[in-house]
């Protein structure tokens, strides 16, 4: 992107005070975010990707994990590294714009400094720059967690993120949460295998079958496109998230299975090579990182691996083997360009970069605005509704208990006057910074599920235990098939000691219920939400956003509630 006078005077105008005193390194700091989007163009190809925006159209704030445990090899490897030690590994400088978009290392101050990220009329800005540069030469694919997490998008049954996604001419798409909606309305948005939905693009997703008549049958969806870019043939195939069935009711999906499926990948790839011959073959997955990097290891032929779900911002590729595995972050804070040199039927080189979406540095799109425009305005009086001010940095990311999760959790607890709270590990919902007031809004980009129930029972000690190590195992089995999304269940009403590098069964200890210890026979009253289960609780959204209303601000005392050995 080039630097216009303009730009020059307002980044000039940003950096005066600091001027006043003599600082030069104020200037270099205010220049620094328009030199994140430079980009010095390669080859024949350009590869647009951006994924798990989760339905958030305008600009937000989103800080990244203060703790992402490995096991084993993963241990100091991305994406386990958070903090100073990605800051190492990666080269970046504290303080600086990458540095906040990358980590959570003064997020308050940061955020002061560089505003929001994200807005999908800031990214069309960026990908019609990157068109216009690169005339017929690029292709814009998204990983899918786009149709939900937001208060319109839930509204309008995910049809306000096809609109935008329709605009923004994405072009492959796959989907995890977009089953949420039911089967039936992903069909009508998306398409199937037979015919094409709301969507203008393509939907491919290689790994949902039929199970109608008992086992795996016959695809759903169409499992892989064919699209000729820069006179370069591309295979894209589609990889829905594999465990849609187990991580959510069942009653979204009932007569389909998902799964891995790297062997019927395996012949797609050999399909595409021999008979389409094409020149690249990608996979857009939903998979998650640590997903792909196995995967990446078990097919061959794959190029590229587009992926999402962790919602991992990685800013150079992982190369495994002869496979590019990159991962694209969440919430609309980055749009990945990948360039491609592909000659004689092979990729020869690549040029990669991670754009962090600076919404004050980039303009906003005229056209992708005003339809954003239109699409709140039926809504925009109750998404504003302010309940509370927050004096505390609200998140939820990371492996263990987010602040805005103990907001969640404290509002369950009081509403259902219970002892245990349950909240589930999403890794999506935005940051609120201090003194920034809290809207309706907030509390849906938090909470904004098709399943939203909560619900209260009486659960033994040792019941409580054997959920946590069930959730446990699935976030830190040493087998990354083994690991079905999500970080560690959020818990309220106690703390406890956890080993991830233990087995099954052996990882949470010291469970304490204030100041004693919980009594494996003993009943508690547990409440929670998001069950798989059909529930009839009032709504977590409700109960949050009268918990808010009733305390008008908010903040939270340090909670040492996770002690990791």
């Amino acid at each position: 992107m080039d630097v216009t006078r303009r730009d020059f005077i307002k980044l000039i105008a940003i950096a005066a005070s600091g001027l006043v005193a003599g600082s030069r390194e104020a200037l270099a700091a205010a220049l620094a975010p328009e030199r994140l989007l430079e980009f010095q163009a390669l080859g024949n190809v350009t590869l647009l990707h951006m994924t798990d925006s989760h339905a958030t159209l305008p600009p937000v704030y989103y800080r990244e994990p203060d703790t992402l445990i490995g096991i084993g090899p993963e241990v100091g490897n991305p994406p386990y590294l958070t903090g100073e030690a990605f800051l190492r590994y990666y080269g970046i400088e504290p303080g600086t714009a990458e540095a906040y978009a990358f980590t959570h290392l003064g997020f308050t101050e940061l955020a002061a400094r560089y505003g929001r990220m994200g807005g999908y009329a800031h990214i069309a800005t960026l990908v019609k720059q990157v068109r216009a540069e690169r005339p017929g030469k690029t292709l814009l694919l998204d990983g899918g967690d786009t149709l939900q997490g937001s208060a319109t998008s839930l509204w309008t049954g995910g049809e306000d993120m096809v609109r935008v996604m329709n605009q923004l001419g994405v072009e492959v798409f796959t989907a995890h949460w977009e089953f949420m909606y039911g089967i039936d309305r992903v069909k009508e948005l998306l398409g199937d295998k037979d015919k094409g939905g709301i969507f203008k693009g393509e939907f491919v997703a290689q790994n949902p079958r039929d199970i109608s008549w008992g086992p795996p049958g016959e695809r759903v969806f169409k499992p892989y496109t064919v699209r000729e870019v820069g006179g370069v043939k591309i295979g894209i195939i589609g990889q829905a998230f594999p465990y849609t069935p187990i991580s959510h009711p069942l009653r979204f999906v009932p007569s389909i299975s998902f799964g891995i499926r790297d062997e019927a990948m395996q012949e797609l790839i050999d399909k595409l090579r021999v008979q389409d011959k094409v020149d690249v073959t990608v996979l857009l997955s939903h998979n998650g990182l640590a997903t792909d990097l196995k995967l990446a290891t078990r097919v061959h032929g794959l190029d590229i691996i587009l992926g999402g779900h962790t919602h991992d911002g990685q800013p150079r590729p992982i190369q495994v083997g002869d496979t590019l595995v990159i991962n694209s972050g969440a919430h609309g804070k980055f749009l990945s360009r990948l360039d491609l040199d592909v000659r004689a039927g092979k990729v020869q080189g690549y040029r990669y970069k991670l754009i962090p979406v600076l919404a004050n540095f980039v303009d906003e799109d005229a056209e992708m605005a005003a339809l954003i425009k239109q699409i709140r305005a039926p809504y925009e009086s109750k998404l504003a509704e302010q309940l509370a001010v927050s004096e505390s940095l609200l998140y939820r990311r990371g492996n263990f208990n987010g602040t805005f999760d103990e907001i969640i959790l404290d509002a369950m607890l009081k509403h259902h006057d219970a002892q245990i709270g349950f909240s589930p590990g999403f890794r999506w919902g935005i940051t609120i910074v201090p003194g920034q007031p809290i809207t309706l809004e907030d509390v849906y980009t938090h909470t904004g599920l098709t399943y939203p129930q909560s619900w209260t029972r009486q659960m033994t000690g040792a019941e409580i235990k054997d959920i946590m190590e069930d959730v446990a195992d699935n976030l830190f089995n040493p087998d990354a098939y083994y690991r079905q999304g999500g970080d560690m269940v959020r818990m309220g009403g106690l703390t406890y000691t956890i080993a991830p590098s233990k087995t099954m069964g052996q990882r949470i200890s010291n469970l304490r219920v204030g100041s004693k210890p919980l009594d494996p026979a003993k009943k508690y009253k547990a409440c929670g939400w998001a069950s798989v289960r059909e529930v009839d609780g009032p709504p977590v959204f409700d109960v949050v956003a009268n918990y808010l209303r009733s305390n008008n601000r908010v903040k939270l005392d340090p909670r040492p509630r996770v002690t990791v050995v």
